[in-house]
């Protein structure tokens, strides 16, 4: 089920010109058909899980069919930069039109596109038939096969992996459950690391101030008065 990314790449190296985007194997999906769940790992570790829908019509990379297909595949391009929640996207175009979740009667394609290029065989038509990983307004059927072959996610969980997934980074689609990964350390904020380095450089500051101090000898009471009075 697992194959090792080794094989892929020693693949990918074979036909170069096949593949435009340079992989990132530092960063990798696993897509669970079985859990309808997404795994983002980076260097190895877990960093996020979430809740998809894959096809309602089964698997495999066949045209007309409107399956989800397996195996390893790549990030190829990214769409919907800045796009508010809800964005509605027809040729991967923004309309201006925004849907709230579960709107009715309306199934696009919004939020975000993250648009898979096949790696194998298996999966070799998957940029062609527009596989996308992709907000959905029908939030009610993420946890359950449903699409038209995309991978399928809440608008606020697709926003967040497109800004955590770099071109180039590899997606598995596999038939079975989530692989058990270590979590990865969490990563202080911004404002967090630049309020420890300010408290550190109060600190040094203080510590330069304090060994000043103990440096300079006390003046006896007859020195002081000499030294601060002029006629002395």
């Amino acid at each position: 089920m697992f194959r090792p990314l080794a094989l892929i790449f020693s693949l990918v190296s074979l036909a170069p010109a096949l593949f435009a985007t340079q992989l990132d194997p530092s960063h990798h999906l696993i897509i669970s058909i079985r859990d309808q769940k997404l795994m983002l790992l980076q260097n190895g570790a877990k960093v996020a899980t979430y809740p998809v829908s894959t096809s309602k019509f089964g698997l495999g990379d066949f045209w007309g069919r409107m399956t989800t297909p397996l195996g390893y595949l790549a990030v190829a391009k990214k769409i919907g930069d800045h796009a508010p929640p809800g964005a509605v996207f027809h040729n991967r175009r923004f309309t201006g039109e925004i849907l709230a979740a579960n709107a009715p009667g309306r199934d696009p394609v919004i939020t975000r596109i993250i648009w898979l290029r096949g790696l194998e065989g298996q999966n070799a038509h998957a940029f062609h038939r527009c596989i996308y990983i992709h907000g959905t307004p029908e939030e009610k059927t993420i946890g359950r096969p449903a699409s038209y072959g995309c991978i399928r996610m809440k608008s606020s969980d697709v926003a967040a992996l497109y800004n955590q997934v770099p071109l180039g980074a590899i997606v598995q689609i596999v038939p079975d459950c989530l692989p058990k990964v270590a979590k990865s350390s969490p990563t202080p904020a911004v404002d967090t690391l630049m309020a420890r380095g300010e408290e550190t450089k109060s600190q040094d500051h203080l510590g330069s101030v304090r060994q000043t101090d103990k440096a300079t000898p006390l003046l006896n009471k007859r020195t002081a008065i000499t030294q601060n009075n002029p006629r002395a």
